[in-house]
């Protein structure tokens, strides 16, 4: 009976450690780069903002091309008077209380407006092109931000591995240096020595693991994600760091990017916008003519035949009373204190202003592609640099660390090289990944799509 109980103990034991598995595998979601790209592209505010902004001026052109077409308007009314009035139907004055009520439609069109409508609808699809860019801009934008902060995030990460295995080691020596005070080939220094180190490595682990816990929160925020969101990063397939391409001209890349780049088709098609706007501030300028035309009737409850003074029915009166009316109406203008002139004054200065912001957007691209190039060649040289420096610190704490184990070096002498070697660990994985991300600047202005199989 006890072993059954014993083993059903166990049995239940089991499967709850199962559960709390699942639960705690369920709990963390794998998030790859490109999720991460995705998921931000989907969810992110700024994104769908831009997106908003692009439907009203869809709507807007889509409004402007349906003005050219005319207007049609339908209206009944009706009425009681009493009293003494005019019954405009009737044709008389009437003392006696009169039920009247009437119909009538109406269609107005402009058939000349100083070319307004076409310019308006030129400079509203100008200005959806525009939107249509800035979407795309938000978006990259957006892409290089994720991209940035995922790299940084598995930068902290392999710094606070880096920091952990650092911190084992330390705590390594600090058992070796307390066993050897123990039987006296140690002295106390040695020991505090070792405490310090141990004790300067638990630091940086709780740095490197706060830093990496930020990164990973700024990563959520990107992506529209719940902060309480448990996820895992993946580490992307990396290519050769040795044989990415640095040879880059930024000329050449500056001409690529100024063709394809959103800033500057936004910038181009806001001065086309604004160049569109001068015409049409100029249509008024121009004479204007519209035509117009209605049909109605009406009916009155006093309403009599003019010959035998009989009261007419409902359906003969409507019949009777029908009206039509036709019309052209010409509007010159003359003087209007100067408004169109003022506007056409300011439309001409919002063009000169606009072409002035896109000069800048291409002079603010060739200053960044510039210096995304000497940044990826700062990179790579940094790359180097901190490869060897790390090789040759790991090789001389080894021997330190020999020495030390004979006696030969004291152990501040050991405790400089490890952290030497620390330091040169920590230099190298940031410009690894540094040089990573500088390439894939430079991917991002000729156009190429960011990915990490190539």
């Amino acid at each position: 009976m006890k072993r059954s109980l014993s083993y059903l103990k166990f049995l239940t034991i089991c499967i709850c450690m199962m559960l709390f598995a699942s639960t705690s595998s369920v709990a963390q979601k794998l998030v790859p780069i490109n999720v991460a790209i995705y998921h931000a592209l989907d969810n992110n505010l700024q994104v769908k903002q831009a997106k908003f902004q692009a439907a009203l001026s869809e709507q807007d052109l889509k409004q402007s091309k349906m003005d050219r077409y005319p207007t049609l308007n339908a209206g009944l009314n009706g009425g009681l008077n009493w009293g003494l009035s005019f019954d405009q139907t009737a044709g008389r004055l009437i003392t006696q209380s009169v039920n009247s009520a009437g119909g009538r439609l109406s269609s107005n069109v402009d058939l000349f407006t100083g070319f307004q409508r076409i310019n308006q609808i030129s400079a509203n699809k100008f200005q959806l092109s525009a939107d249509q860019s800035n979407v795309e801009r938000v978006k990259n934008d957006l892409v290089l931000s994720v991209v940035t902060t995922y790299l940084e995030a598995l930068t902290n990460q392999d710094l606070w591995g880096a920091s952990r295995q650092q911190l084992a080691l330390s705590n390594e020596q600090l058992e070796s240096v307390t066993a050897n005070y123990e039987v006296g080939n140690n002295t106390l220094a040695d020991l505090s020595q070792a405490k310090s180190q141990v004790a300067t490595d638990e630091l940086n682990v709780t740095s490197a693991q706060n830093a990496f816990d930020l990164s990973i929160l700024n990563l959520k925020q990107l992506m529209e994600m719940d902060p309480a969101v448990d996820i895992v990063l993946e580490k992307p397939v990396l290519p050769n760091i040795n044989l990415i391409e640095s040879s880059y001209l930024a000329t050449q890349i500056y001409q690529t990017a100024v063709t394809n780049f959103p800033d500057i088709k936004q910038a181009s098609f806001t001065s086309a916008t604004a160049k569109t706007n001068i015409d049409i501030a100029k249509g008024g300028f121009y004479p204007t003519l519209s035509a117009s035309g209605a049909y109605g009737t009406n009916y009155s409850s006093q309403s009599r035949n003019i010959l035998t003074g009989e009261f007419l029915p409902f359906g003969e009166q409507l019949d009777q009373n029908m009206n039509q009316s036709l019309g052209l109406t010409l509007n010159i203008p003359i003087f209007n204190n100067l408004r169109t002139r003022i506007n056409v004054a300011k439309a001409k200065i919002s063009y000169e202003n606009a072409l002035a912001s896109e000069q800048l957007a291409k002079n603010n691209l060739n200053k960044i592609v510039n210096q995304a190039v000497l940044d990826m060649r700062s990179a790579e040289k940094r790359h180097q640099s901190t490869e060897s420096a790390f090789t040759s610190a790991k090789d001389a704490f080894e021997v330190i660390q020999q020495r030390f184990d004979v006696g030969l070096a004291n152990s501040i002498e050991l405790s400089t090289a490890q952290t030497n070697m620390n330091k040169a660990e920590f230099d190298h994985i940031t410009a690894k990944y540094d040089l990573l991300f500088r390439s894939k600047v430079i991917d991002f202005y000729l156009g190429n799509e960011i990915n990490f199989e190539n």
